[in-house]
């Protein structure tokens, strides 16, 4: 599965930036689609995710009620809308896609195969 990511940016604290990821017409709907990220020196980590066989979406405590997966299926695309953005934001954002579809399959990277090229994502005090 090819992926792409992009949207990133620098913003200050409390703005808001919209992450999109496509991936190829023959694979979005049979995938989970999700967010990890990477700040310097920190090992790579979930962000959000949506299950391909429920609909359902499940983020990490430190973006719940600011981060909101969305998608459009006709052009593929999967959004990450960040709002109220913190410093502690700030990494190199990736969207994967994984064969899984239950909760604790999806929030362990192992289990996605498939990534994009990163995003940068910097968030100013």
């Amino acid at each position: 599965v090819q992926l792409q990511a992009y949207g990133g940016g620098l913003v200050q604290a409390g703005a808001s930036l919209r992450l999109s990821c496509t991936a190829p017409a023959r694979t979005f709907g049979i995938y989970s689609m999700g967010w990890f990220r990477q700040a310097p020196g920190k090992a790579r980590e979930f962000v959000a995710v949506r299950s391909y066989r429920s609909g359902n979406k499940w983020y990490a405590d430190s973006v719940k009620g600011r981060f909101t997966l969305s998608r459009d299926n006709a052009r593929n695309t999967m959004f990450l809308q960040m709002d109220s953005l913190k410093p502690e934001d700030t990494a190199l954002y990736y969207c994967a896609a994984s064969g899984y579809y239950s909760y604790s399959d999806l929030t362990s990277i192992v289990n996605y195969k498939d990534w994009g090229q990163g995003t940068q994502v910097t968030v100013s005090s």
